[in-house]
Formats: structure tokens, sequence, C-alpha cells
């Protein structure tokens, strides 16, 4: 026997070192080198249910490896052999690691170590409670992949329910857009013929008392046209059918046309108009920059009280060009500013001064989004207010600035002897044109197609110095009606198309031909303006 065995016995006298055994949680056995038993402690023999007599020291391993094969321990199988295997294993490994189930029901995890001396210790500790966490964790993780496929699959069928109820959301929204145009079209076209009958009634009775109710009617028109302006323009900017088309463009272009559209308002209402401008290029889109200036400047002199002042122009500022709409209305308190620009929201000053929906500011900041442009707002209550667009430059005209052509006065033979022709699929808008042009000395020849005019040979005799033409004729479009008219005339011919149709593309369309385009319905002051500024031209 080896030294190291040898001692063994020595030291397990200690009862200091049995108690500590005894008290082992793992169950403990000691064999010498003949692989008998030297010690067991009260784990090792309550764990695997030895009776007394194959606990006591000198009991031969293979007793007890015999005991445990017939008991099934060892698993199934002659019990010798499977006793005689478990010896030669674990008498010639250095080290073993095994588990099994005991006949109590227990999972133990056996280790077998070889000592120096060829003594044995085998060790094990029940992991029983291990295994069933352990099948409990398989079993939850088991039942949430069952529970994130179920989820999986229901999101599944969700996120398809909700592309459906997307898909018809996007259809309907574009039907809705659809119908509003051809509504807006076919509302616009009675709206346009009352503006110019009350037009022609106000300037009849000028002077009289009809004329005040002639003008109410008119101000009350005026402001269901802006209302069905401003929801048309939401109704497309929310569905996505508003386009941002960029393009180079004069600045100064613009301003110009802004003058002419809004000086006779400012005149009416006895405001200060000015537009100073550059000639600088830009970029953006056209037609929806427009549209920003005209709210601003539209709003400017609504709130601007009578004899105040309205400055429009533009700046360079680096590699940008800020358009400045300044007036010196009601102004605006800097902890209100994000109010003006809420749909239906109105400052409680404002509603006392101008009627409106409180809808223009909202339709400038959505616009502004979509072409990337940057507003500020500088406003002092009761002094007035600035409102800056900042566009990108592209460069500078090194041309000598052409000087600006002012808007023509507002004289009362102006427009005499003017020759037009007016084209429009609507006999009552024709009558309605006719009566303010004829009202304004004009000789005016209506006809509502090319069919018509060369039946009636109305151009036999008669030139026309300009044109009015409706978009949306029964057989083909204004804008192929004008070219005709000039093949027939021989030559130039100044036109104005008139349309209810007020997208980017007519526009475009028209400005590609060199034609002016005048949205219905019709305001007079702007027809009255254009007339003149293109018979001027003339």
């Amino acid at each position: 026997m080896s030294e190291t065995v040898q001692t063994i016995p020595s030291a397990l006298a200690d009862p200091h070192l049995r108690a500590a055994l005894e008290h082992l949680p793992y169950g403990l056995a000691l064999f010498d080198e003949n692989l008998d038993l030297v010690l067991a402690n009260a784990t090792y023999r309550a764990g695997l249910s030895l009776p007394s007599t194959l606990v006591a020291p000198g009991t031969p391993i293979d007793d007890i490896l015999l005991f445990l094969a017939r008991r099934g321990d060892l698993g199934p199988g002659t019990p010798q052999v499977l006793a005689d295997q478990r010896k030669r294993l674990i008498a010639h490994e250095p080290a073993t690691l095994t588990r099994r189930q005991s006949v109590l029901g227990r999972h133990l995890e056996i280790h077998t170590s070889a000592l120096p001396g060829q003594g044995l210790v085998i060790s094990f500790s029940d992991v029983t409670d291990r295994i069933k966490a352990e099948a409990a964790l398989e079993q939850v993780n088991h039942t949430l992949e069952e529970r994130v496929d179920d989820r999986t699959r229901a999101l599944t069928l969700l996120n398809a329910e909700l592309e459906k109820a997307r898909t018809k959301a996007d259809a309907a929204n574009h039907e809705k857009t659809r119908f509003l145009a051809a509504a807006s079209h076919d509302l616009l076209q009675p709206l346009n013929a009352a503006r110019l009958y009350t037009s022609t009634l106000y300037e009849r009775t000028r002077g009289t008392p009809m004329a005040g109710i002639a003008e109410s009617i008119d101000a009350s028109l005026n402001a269901v046209e802006d209302i069905m302006s401003t929801l048309l323009d939401i109704s497309r900017m929310d569905s996505g059918a508003l386009k941002v088309t960029p393009s180079n463009f004069n600045v100064l272009d613009l301003l110009k046309k802004i003058e002419i559209e809004f000086q006779p308002q400012a005149l009416e209402k006895d405001i200060d108009l000015r537009v100073v401008g550059a000639s600088l290029i830009v970029r953006s889109d056209r037609m929806l920059l427009a549209r920003v200036v005209q709210n601003l400047v539209s709003n400017a002199i609504k709130y601007t009280k009578p004899g105040g002042r309205v400055l429009v122009g533009c700046r360079k500022r680096g590699n940008m060009v800020r358009l400045d709409v300044i007036d010196t209305g009601i102004g605006i308190d800097r902890r209100q500013h994000n109010l003006i620009f809420t749909e239906f929201s109105r400052l409680e000053q404002g509603a006392r001064i101008a009627p409106g929906l409180g809808l223009g500011l909202s339709i400038v900041q959505r616009i502004l989004a979509a072409l990337d442009h940057a507003m500020e707002i500088e406003s002092v209550v009761g002094r007035g207010s600035r409102f800056s667009v900042s566009v990108p430059l592209v460069a500078a005209d090194a041309r000598p600035s052409q000087a600006r052509e002012a808007a023509p006065p507002r004289t009362e033979n102006q427009l005499a002897g003017l020759h037009v022709l007016c084209v429009d699929n609507e006999r009552n808008i024709l009558d309605a044109m006719s009566g303010l042009l004829e009202n304004w000395g004009c000789d005016v020849r209506t006809a509502t197609s090319l069919k018509e005019i060369a039946q009636l040979n109305m151009l036999e005799g008669w030139v026309p110095d300009l044109v009015l033409m409706d978009y949306h004729l029964d057989q083909t479009s204004g804008l192929d009606a004008i070219e005709w008219l000039k093949q027939i005339v021989g030559g130039h011919l100044p036109a104005i198309l008139v349309t209810a149709d007020r997208t980017a593309a007519v526009r475009q369309l028209a400005e590609t031909r060199g034609t002016a385009v005048l949205n219905k319905p019709v305001k007079p002051a702007a027809l009255r303006a254009l007339l003149a500024q293109m018979s001027k031209r003339g």
C-alpha cells in the first residue's frame, strides 16, 4: 500500500474531519487500492439507498456494483456483466463522469477519480432540481417559440390587412382628389359667371345704392372662391398629388406677375403696394413658389389697414435669394407665431379685421416643406410683419436690368375699342364676360367653339386684338384652339387661357406656348390689369 493510502485511515481518525465529511452535501465514498470501501458518508448511503451491509468498511466495490446492477441502476442487461463493465471503467480510467437516474427517481451526477496510491474516490451530486429547471426552461423556450410563431403569424396577417387597408385608403384618396378636381371645375364654372355678372352690375350701378349690394355679393363670392381653392390645394397636398418640378427662372418675372395681380386689390383698399425686384436666377418650382408669395401678399393686404404699405422685394444673401413680403399691418405676437400656421386657427385681432378660415399660411407651410425652402418671420404688434422665404440662387443675370414695367393705371377708357374674342363652352359665362368687357369699352365677340367661329364667319372683316380662351372645350383644348386662331389671323395673337384647372402641368404647357393663364373664377380687377398690360405690349 502506498504512503498516500496508508495515511488515509489515520487522517480519518480525526473526529472533526469525519464530522465534516458527514455533513457534505455531496455523496462521498473512499476505496483503497483493492477497491474495498474505507469510508462512505451519510449522503452517499442515502443517495444510493444502500443497505447497511454494503456501506460497512471493507465492503468490496464488486458487491456494491452488483447490488446496483440487480436493482437496475446501471441500466438494462445482465447484472453481473453490467457490474464488471462498470468496474473495469472506473478502475482503468483516471476519472469518469456519468449521469443516471436512481430507483428513487433522483438524477445523480457521479464522479470517479483514481488516487495516486491506487485508491479510488467516488462522489456524486443530486442534480434533480437542476434537470427539472433545465426541462422547465426548455419547455418555456419551446412555448415561447410557439408564442413567437403565433405572434409572427398574427402580425403577418395584421400587416397584410393593414396593407390592404392602406391600398384601399390610397385609392380612395386618389379618387377623392380626382373627384374634387372634377367637381371644382364644375363648381367654379357657375361661380365664375356669377362673379363676372356681379362685377358688371357693380360697374353699371356705381354711385347708386345698388353698387353696395353688388360689392357685398362680390365679396361673398370671393370668399367662396378662396375656400374652394384652398380646400382643393390641401386635398392635393394630403393625397400626394402635389408634385414639385424645380426649374431655373428669373425671380423678377414672378414679382412682376404678383404686382399685376394684386395692384388693383391694393388700390381698392387704399394700400400702397410696391414691388421692388432684381434680375436674379433662382431654382425652385415656379408655380408653387408663386402660390406661396401670392398667399403672403394676400395676407399682407388683408391685414393692413387703409393708408398702409406693403412692400414685396428680393435681395441676394450669399448663395440664396431672400423674398420679402413686408407690411405695416396689425403684427403678430412672437408667442403666437406657431399658431398662425395651424389649420382653421386665426388670431382674434385678425378675425375682426378680415374674414377667412385661417388656411392660407397652413398651405404656405406645406408648400415650403415640399420645396425645402426656409421661412423667417419678424413681427411687431401694431407695427407690421416681415415674411421672408429663402430660395437657392443659380446665377445672377449679368445683363443690365430692364426697367420694370409698372402696372397700368386704372383709366376708364384704357380698353376702349379693344377687339376681344371670347371662347367658352358655357354660354352663361360668355354672356357675363361679354357684359363686363363691353362695359369697359371693348368690342367683344363670343363663341362656344371653333366650329361656331367658322360657321358664323366671325373673323371676316374683324380681327381680334386679344383672345380669352377656355381650356376645356368640347372638341379640343384651348391651347390648340389658340394655335388654330393664330394660323387663321396670320401671325401674332395675344391670348389668355382662362381655366378652372389649377394644376402646374396646364400652366407650364401654356407658358411654353407663350400664353398667359388666368384662373377661374376670374377676378375682374386682375383681368382688367392683364388686358391693359397685354394690349399695351401689342
